[in-house]
């Protein structure tokens, strides 16, 4: 079957980044034996005639929208960015009578609303890889649809049984080759990294456990830097390891730099920090392997509301972290999220007070937390009157103590002025 895959994305949200998860199921497909065309919309300038080229020269027989952002998660003046991805399924209804199929994280988040918001004649939740090339035995063959993984048709929910995928190895991952167009030469790309999928930590607020589940897999290191070392041949030197924890567990994250460095590769790299139990081992790794940022996503500074956001460190332990990696010479981009459960205007100038004690390279201000469903934060929300039960939470909710506004803003605002490093 000719399927022709569309990454709708078109918003470059804190930095420019490559669809690589579409390109992990375009490869799957082809493992599969179908003929694949690629198209990611980030790259276009002109969408409806981009996709109208696709869809001719591919002819397809099905048609799979990955949608990654459903909103850029911001309280004040925020956009919500599904209609462009509602704009593409229409534009493939008009062009093609071929099948529907949606995809992606931002689907998983919400995948029976968003299903039918965009209009889609079907969608999968979690990982693709097997997934969609069973869909599409299927409906070459005329087969029945029930049981394939994470399936969701409109008004009918979830088709079988959500799974994941134990052994990451077997995955096929995709070629450089398929992103010949982009210029990564400049510098402006960031190639998207992934060796390990789920996470057990269950933040409060966190929406991971519905797209990867809340068991963590891994690739073997030596697969990772195997494939790695075709990357950077291929000229891609700037690395982003997307694992919602790099470093967890630390055994596996010190195995990885090891090898990375034992390899030669000339990379740099950033990844997502977790502050808790850092080691002078581990980050002397990470620098010598070319880590050269993370993000540090301690959230708060006040340990009762790290606490009430179901985070397993303390103040102290970020405090360790942030000094070990400026003593290695890793840049620091930290994280607040301000205005969540239990927060009171004490513990607010408690986090500005230690934010700022940090001295970090840069630090990322969040006033309000994004509601996500199936999420202790939603569930919280619910029990304070934030939301309704029945609220699918696809349009933006954001938790934030009507006590807190508008002080909030006003406080932070004018703790930012003159700290060029801060932003929100």
């Amino acid at each position: 079957m000719n399927v022709l895959l569309i990454s709708a994305n078109r918003e470059d949200i804190n930095m420019p980044t490559l669809p690589l998860g579409l390109a992990c199921v375009a490869a799957a497909v082809e493992q599969a034996g179908h003929a694949v065309r690629f198209l990611d919309l980030l790259q276009v300038q002109d969408v409806a005639a981009a996709v109208e080229e696709a869809i001719r020269l591919s002819r397809p027989g099905a048609i799979g929208v990955s949608v990654r952002n459903i909103d850029d998660q911001s309280m004040e003046q925020g956009r919500f960015l599904l209609d462009q991805a509602r704009e593409v399924v229409r534009l493939c209804r008009q062009l093609s009578a071929a099948p529907i199929v949606l995809g992606g994280a931002g689907y998983s988040i919400f995948p029976q609303s968003a299903l039918e918001y965009l209009e889609a004649d079907m969608g999968i939740q979690g990982e693709g890889e097997a997934a969609f090339p069973m869909l599409l035995e299927r409906l070459e063959q005329e087969r029945d649809l029930a049981g394939i993984p994470g399936l969701h048709l409109p008004g009918r929910r979830l088709q079988g049984p959500l799974s994941f995928i134990r052994d990451l190895d077997r995955l096929p991952y995709p070629e450089p080759a398929l992103f010949a167009a982009t210029d990564c030469s400049k510098g402006e790309a960031w190639l998207p990294y992934q060796t390990r999928r789920g996470c057990p930590l269950d933040c409060s607020y966190c929406s991971t456990a519905s797209i990867e589940g809340r068991i963590t897999r891994r690739r073997s290191p030596e697969a990772v830097v195997a494939n790695l070392a075709g990357w950077a041949k291929s000229g891609f030197s700037r690395i982003y390891f997307v694992d919602n924890t790099f470093n967890r567990p630390a055994s596996y994250a010190i195995e990885l730099c090891r090898r990375i460095t034992e390899a030669g590769l000339r990379i740099k790299w950033r990844c997502i920090f977790y502050p808790g139990r850092a080691s002078p081992e581990l980050i002397e790794n990470m620098a010598k392997a070319g880590c050269r940022e993370v993000s540090l996503g301690f959230e708060s500074g006040c340990d009762a509301i790290l606490q009430a956001l179901n985070k397993r460190f303390g103040v102290g332990e970020v405090r360790e972290a942030s000094r070990l990696l400026a003593e290695f010479g890793i840049r620091r981009m930290g994280f607040l999220l301000l205005g969540g459960p239990g927060e009171t205007r004490a513990t607010v100038e408690e986090s500005l007070a230690f934010a700022e004690s940090l001295n970090l390279d840069a630090l990322k201000l969040t006033l309000g937390i994004r509601i996500y469903p199936n999420t202790g934060l939603a569930r919280r929300a619910v029990e304070d009157g934030f939301i309704a039960p029945s609220d699918p939470l696809l349009f933006p909710r954001f938790y934030l103590s009507e006590k807190l506004q508008p002080w909030l803003r006003e406080t932070v605002a004018l703790w930012a002025e003159g700290r060029p490093n801060c932003f929100f």
